[in-house]
Protein backbone atom coordinates (compact mmCIF):
# COMPACT_ATOMS: atom_id res chain seq x y z
CA UNK A 1 0.00 0.00 0.00
CA UNK A 2 1.10 3.69 -0.39
CA UNK A 3 0.98 5.99 2.39
CA UNK A 4 0.98 9.89 2.49
CA UNK A 5 -0.60 10.07 -0.75
CA UNK A 6 -2.00 13.60 -2.27
CA UNK A 7 -1.91 13.23 -5.89
CA UNK A 8 -1.98 10.34 -8.30
CA UNK A 9 -0.45 10.92 -11.94
CA UNK A 10 -2.03 9.00 -14.97
CA UNK A 11 0.05 8.42 -18.50
CA UNK A 12 -2.75 9.33 -21.06
CA UNK A 13 -2.40 6.21 -24.08
CA UNK A 14 -3.31 2.76 -22.93
CA UNK A 15 -4.12 4.21 -18.97
CA UNK A 16 -6.95 6.60 -19.02
CA UNK A 17 -8.05 5.74 -22.73
CA UNK A 18 -8.25 3.59 -25.72
CA UNK A 19 -6.60 5.38 -28.51
CA UNK A 20 -5.83 2.71 -30.39
CA UNK A 21 -8.60 2.66 -32.90
CA UNK A 22 -7.58 6.33 -34.01
CA UNK A 23 -4.31 5.77 -33.70
CA UNK A 24 -4.56 2.24 -35.74
CA UNK A 25 -6.77 4.30 -38.01
CA UNK A 26 -4.89 7.35 -38.98
CA UNK A 27 -2.00 4.87 -39.83
CA UNK A 28 -4.22 2.38 -42.06
CA UNK A 29 -5.52 5.46 -44.29
CA UNK A 30 -1.80 5.95 -45.04
CA UNK A 31 -1.53 1.95 -46.30
CA UNK A 32 -5.16 2.42 -48.32
CA UNK A 33 -3.86 5.74 -50.03
CA UNK A 34 -1.05 3.72 -51.14
CA UNK A 35 -2.64 0.52 -52.78
CA UNK A 36 -2.16 -1.24 -50.39
CA UNK A 37 -4.37 -4.18 -48.03
CA UNK A 38 -5.80 -2.64 -45.25
CA UNK A 39 -4.58 -4.16 -41.71
CA UNK A 40 -6.69 -5.51 -38.21
CA UNK A 41 -7.10 -2.54 -35.53
CA UNK A 42 -5.76 -6.08 -33.44
CA UNK A 43 -2.62 -5.46 -35.16
CA UNK A 44 -2.23 -2.27 -34.20
CA UNK A 45 -3.28 -1.88 -30.93
CA UNK A 46 -0.29 -3.46 -29.20
CA UNK A 47 2.20 -1.07 -29.93
CA UNK A 48 -0.66 2.29 -29.83
CA UNK A 49 1.35 3.18 -26.75
CA UNK A 50 4.52 3.65 -28.86
CA UNK A 51 2.97 6.79 -31.20
CA UNK A 52 3.88 7.38 -34.55
CA UNK A 53 6.78 5.04 -34.38
CA UNK A 54 5.10 2.20 -33.23
CA UNK A 55 2.23 3.13 -36.18
CA UNK A 56 4.63 3.35 -38.66
CA UNK A 57 6.31 0.17 -37.36
CA UNK A 58 3.49 -1.94 -37.94
CA UNK A 59 1.81 -0.43 -41.37
CA UNK A 60 5.11 -0.50 -42.77
CA UNK A 61 7.91 -1.76 -41.48
CA UNK A 62 9.43 1.48 -41.38
CA UNK A 63 11.95 2.54 -37.80
CA UNK A 64 12.82 6.13 -37.41
CA UNK A 65 16.23 5.54 -39.39
CA UNK A 66 14.05 5.32 -42.46
CA UNK A 67 14.99 8.33 -45.20
CA UNK A 68 11.35 8.58 -45.43
CA UNK A 69 10.41 8.43 -41.29
CA UNK A 70 10.29 12.15 -40.97
CA UNK A 71 7.52 12.80 -43.84
CA UNK A 72 5.95 9.67 -43.47
CA UNK A 73 5.48 10.60 -39.56
CA UNK A 74 3.98 14.24 -40.42
CA UNK A 75 1.51 12.51 -42.85
CA UNK A 76 0.48 10.12 -39.99
CA UNK A 77 0.17 13.36 -37.19
CA UNK A 78 -2.14 15.22 -40.08
CA UNK A 79 -4.15 12.06 -40.46
CA UNK A 80 -4.57 11.46 -36.47
CA UNK A 81 -5.13 14.99 -35.83
CA UNK A 82 -8.35 15.12 -38.48
CA UNK A 83 -9.65 11.79 -36.36
CA UNK A 84 -8.47 11.30 -32.91
CA UNK A 85 -11.88 11.90 -31.10
CA UNK A 86 -13.94 9.91 -33.59
CA UNK A 87 -13.17 5.98 -32.29
CA UNK A 88 -10.94 6.68 -28.64
CA UNK A 89 -12.93 5.95 -25.85
CA UNK A 90 -12.35 6.00 -22.13
CA UNK A 91 -11.31 2.47 -20.08
CA UNK A 92 -14.32 1.20 -18.18
CA UNK A 93 -14.39 2.40 -14.37
CA UNK A 94 -12.14 5.43 -15.61
CA UNK A 95 -14.63 7.79 -14.90
CA UNK A 96 -15.79 5.97 -11.50
CA UNK A 97 -11.66 5.66 -10.86
CA UNK A 98 -10.92 9.57 -10.79
CA UNK A 99 -14.48 10.49 -9.08
CA UNK A 100 -12.96 8.34 -5.74
CA UNK A 101 -10.13 9.55 -5.84
CA UNK A 102 -11.21 12.88 -5.76
CA UNK A 103 -13.82 12.12 -3.35
CA UNK A 104 -10.87 10.97 -1.11
CA UNK A 105 -9.35 14.40 -1.39
CA UNK A 106 -6.41 13.58 -3.79
CA UNK A 107 -5.32 16.11 -6.87
CA UNK A 108 -5.14 14.00 -10.13
CA UNK A 109 -3.26 14.72 -13.28
CA UNK A 110 -2.12 13.35 -16.73
CA UNK A 111 1.99 12.89 -18.13
CA UNK A 112 2.04 11.42 -21.45
CA UNK A 113 4.72 11.57 -24.18
CA UNK A 114 1.94 12.76 -26.75
CA UNK A 115 2.99 16.02 -28.04
CA UNK A 116 0.36 18.64 -26.93
CA UNK A 117 -0.64 19.40 -30.64
CA UNK A 118 -2.86 16.47 -29.72
CA UNK A 119 -2.51 16.02 -25.93
CA UNK A 120 -4.18 19.42 -25.59
CA UNK A 121 -7.17 19.45 -27.97
CA UNK A 122 -7.91 15.77 -26.85
CA UNK A 123 -8.09 16.19 -23.20
CA UNK A 124 -9.96 19.37 -23.83
CA UNK A 125 -12.61 17.42 -25.98
CA UNK A 126 -13.20 14.90 -23.31
CA UNK A 127 -15.34 16.04 -19.99
CA UNK A 128 -12.90 13.42 -18.23
CA UNK A 129 -10.31 15.78 -17.80
CA UNK A 130 -12.42 18.87 -16.71
CA UNK A 131 -11.44 17.89 -12.88
CA UNK A 132 -7.45 17.08 -13.70
CA UNK A 133 -5.04 19.36 -12.46
CA UNK A 134 -2.47 19.02 -14.96
CA UNK A 135 -1.75 18.13 -18.12
CA UNK A 136 1.99 17.81 -19.29
CA UNK A 137 2.16 16.73 -22.78
CA UNK A 138 6.01 15.11 -24.49
CA UNK A 139 7.01 18.77 -24.98
CA UNK A 140 5.87 20.62 -22.08
CA UNK A 141 9.16 20.21 -20.54
CA UNK A 142 12.53 19.87 -22.80
CA UNK A 143 12.45 16.11 -22.01
CA UNK A 144 10.37 13.81 -22.48
CA UNK A 145 9.47 9.82 -20.13
CA UNK A 146 11.52 8.19 -19.43
CA UNK A 147 13.30 11.57 -18.04
CA UNK A 148 11.45 12.17 -14.41
CA UNK A 149 11.50 16.30 -15.63
CA UNK A 150 7.77 15.96 -16.70
CA UNK A 151 6.58 14.23 -13.78
CA UNK A 152 8.36 16.97 -11.63
CA UNK A 153 6.51 19.60 -13.52
CA UNK A 154 3.32 17.86 -13.10
CA UNK A 155 4.14 17.67 -9.35
CA UNK A 156 4.98 21.60 -9.57
CA UNK A 157 1.71 22.23 -10.99
CA UNK A 158 -0.49 20.65 -8.31
CA UNK A 159 1.98 22.03 -5.54
CA UNK A 160 2.54 18.58 -4.05
CA UNK A 161 5.64 17.30 -3.60
CA UNK A 162 6.99 14.38 -6.43
CA UNK A 163 7.42 11.77 -2.92
CA UNK A 164 3.54 12.25 -2.23
CA UNK A 165 2.61 11.77 -6.08
CA UNK A 166 2.23 7.54 -7.61
CA UNK A 167 2.51 7.43 -11.16
CA UNK A 168 0.46 5.05 -13.00
CA UNK A 169 1.31 3.91 -16.89
CA UNK A 170 1.26 0.93 -19.21
CA UNK A 171 4.61 1.35 -20.92
CA UNK A 172 7.68 0.59 -19.00
CA UNK A 173 9.33 4.31 -19.55
CA UNK A 174 6.18 4.97 -16.88
CA UNK A 175 8.20 3.49 -14.21
CA UNK A 176 11.64 4.18 -14.86
CA UNK A 177 10.42 7.89 -15.41
CA UNK A 178 7.92 7.54 -11.64
CA UNK A 179 10.99 5.89 -9.60
CA UNK A 180 13.57 8.23 -11.46
CA UNK A 181 10.93 11.31 -9.87
CA UNK A 182 10.93 9.24 -6.56
CA UNK A 183 7.37 8.62 -6.60
CA UNK A 184 5.76 5.42 -6.30
CA UNK A 185 5.20 3.54 -9.39
CA UNK A 186 1.99 1.13 -10.51
CA UNK A 187 1.87 -0.69 -13.87
CA UNK A 188 -1.30 -0.58 -15.73
CA UNK A 189 -1.38 -4.38 -17.31
CA UNK A 190 -4.67 -3.51 -18.87
CA UNK A 191 -2.88 -1.10 -21.03
CA UNK A 192 -1.16 -1.73 -24.14
CA UNK A 193 2.12 -2.74 -22.81
CA UNK A 194 3.97 -3.51 -26.25
CA UNK A 195 4.07 -6.23 -28.53
CA UNK A 196 6.77 -8.01 -25.98
CA UNK A 197 5.86 -6.25 -22.82
CA UNK A 198 6.24 -7.58 -19.77
CA UNK A 199 5.30 -5.63 -16.83
CA UNK A 200 6.50 -7.54 -14.34
CA UNK A 201 10.45 -6.83 -15.12
CA UNK A 202 9.85 -2.98 -15.08
CA UNK A 203 10.40 -2.82 -11.41
CA UNK A 204 6.75 -1.03 -10.80
CA UNK A 205 6.07 -0.95 -7.00
CA UNK A 206 2.54 -2.54 -7.85
CA UNK A 207 0.33 -3.82 -10.85
CA UNK A 208 -3.22 -3.65 -11.71
CA UNK A 209 -5.17 -5.54 -14.33
CA UNK A 210 -7.96 -3.01 -13.97
CA UNK A 211 -8.63 0.65 -12.88
CA UNK A 212 -10.31 0.41 -9.78
CA UNK A 213 -7.64 -2.14 -8.05
CA UNK A 214 -5.91 1.46 -7.90
CA UNK A 215 -7.81 1.95 -4.94
CA UNK A 216 -7.11 -0.35 -2.20
CA UNK A 217 -3.22 0.41 -2.96
CA UNK A 218 -4.19 4.04 -1.19
CA UNK A 219 -3.67 3.90 2.58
Amino acid sequence: MFSDVRAVLFDLDGTLIDSAPDLGAAADKMRVDRGLPSLPLERYRPMAGAGARGMLGIAFGMAPDHPDYLDMREEFFSNYESCMTQRTSIFQDIPELIDQLMGRGLAWGVVTNKSMRFAGPLTKGMNLFATAKAVIGGDTTPHAKPHPAPLFEAARQLGIEPARCIYVGDDERDVVAGHAAGMGTVAATYGYLGSEGDASKWGAHAHIGAPLELLPLLK
